[in-house]
């Protein structure tokens, strides 16, 4: 691969799913990724055949070693001398029962940057506890309650805190790392919980409380999902006013005067207007409605299955999805000018690249 990353090694301890997604981001950007899995389990014959194409797998090389042994220890240690980024998701503690440790890595290599992604972090009495994204997201304000009923919030797909908060938080820090070191000529240990990243994102959150009325819920009838004719689904999220009268325009509610349209404004009025907004959705398909405001800012989506975003027009035209083998995945994110990243490899077998790798990185840094 090419990209931004180029000519840097990721060394990266396969455990947790955040783990896995900051090698695919990394490798993304065209770093080298190695993952270590464990051996024997994790090294199955190389003509048994592929498993289905996994992006939380792809583009990067395997090398399958027993963590539990001396001899998988200090080849470990050695990838490490040589790796610019050491990941590891390992709960607070293991990497260092292990042998694999922060003190130890960095003795072996000081210009290491290396990577602690757990749930809840190193410190506090939470540190060793399973941290699931719902319990993150509660815990960290995520899910603060309505402003208007007290409610908590309803908690949103399942990789908020895990992916998105917790794991590109730590991409952020490890790439942050590796810039300092240029100055400093050491590395350091990156420390990041998901928790941290959680908090993080709730800063829109905090955000509401400071400036009170500038704040979205999903039971706002301008900020929720209304169902069509068939079934499907749209989102509406027509905050801003050209957005909502546009809103209105295309459901033929602005020049109604049946209508009698309540004040959006009052949130005591909204379970009539979401009535009255629900009623015009579900008098035509979703293929209708996306036709009709296809051509108008209006704040509306289809609610897509991932095989339907993949065709979408907008998203085709970023190249938002690419084929990784037989699979359709997403892309890489961000797009480079000059040092552009190429398409994603596949992933590999578990220890599949061991030899090469073992004799291959120590080489190749001479």
């Amino acid at each position: 691969m090419a990209g931004p990353l180029t000519g840097v090694r990721v060394l990266e301890f396969a455990g947790s799913a955040p783990t896995a997604f900051v090698g695919t981001v990394l490798s993304g950007l065209g770093a080298d990724v190695v993952r270590v899995d464990r051996a024997p389990a994790a090294a199955p014959a190389h003509d048994a055949g592929r498993p289905a194409e996994n992006p939380l797998s792809r583009g990067r090389r395997s090398v399958a070693l027993d963590l539990k042994s001396p001899e998988g220890i200090e080849r470990a240690l050695r990838l490490a001398e040589h790796a610019d980024i050491l990941v590891e998701g390992f709960r607070p503690g293991v990497a260092d029962r292990l042998g694999i440790g922060p003190e130890t890595a960095l003795a072996r290599n000081p210009r290491l940057v290396y990577g602690r992604l757990s749930g809840w972090g190193a410190q506090g009495e939470w540190a060793g506890r399973a941290a699931h994204d719902l319990a993150v997201l509660a815990l960290t304000g995520a899910l603060d309650a309505h402003p208007e009923t007290g409610a908590p919030v309803p908690p949103p797909t399942a990789y908020l805190s895990s992916f998105a908060g917790g794991a590109n938080a730590h991409v952020h820090g490890l790439l942050a790392a590796l810039h300092e070191r240029e100055r400093s000529g050491r590395g350091q240990v990156v420390d990041t919980a998901l928790a941290d990243g959680a908090a993080l994102i709730a800063t829109l959150i905090h955000q509401w409380r400071a400036v009170p009325g500038n704040h979205t819920v999903t039971d706002a009838p301008h900020y929720t999902f209304y169902a069509a004719a068939d079934g499907l689904h749209l989102a509406v999220a027509a905050i801003e006013p050209r957005l909502y009268q546009n809103l209105l325009d295309r459901l033929g509610l602005a020049e109604d005067a049946t209508a009698a349209l309540p004040d959006r404004a009052d949130p005591a009025a909204w379970p009539e207007l979401r009535a009255l907004i629900a009623a015009r959705f579900a008098t035509r398909d979703r293929a209708h409605w996306v036709k009709a405001f296809d051509a108008v800012d209006a704040g509306v989506a289809p609610v897509l299955t991932a095989a339907e975003a993949a065709e979408h027009h907008q998203l085709a035209a970023r190249g938002a999805f690419t084929a990784v083998g037989d699979s359709l995945q997403p892309a890489p994110a961000s797009r480079f000018g000059r040092t552009p990243a190429g398409a994603p490899g596949r992933a590999p077998l578990p220890g599949e690249h061991t030899d090469e790798v073992l004799t291959g990185w120590a080489q190749a840094s001479r």
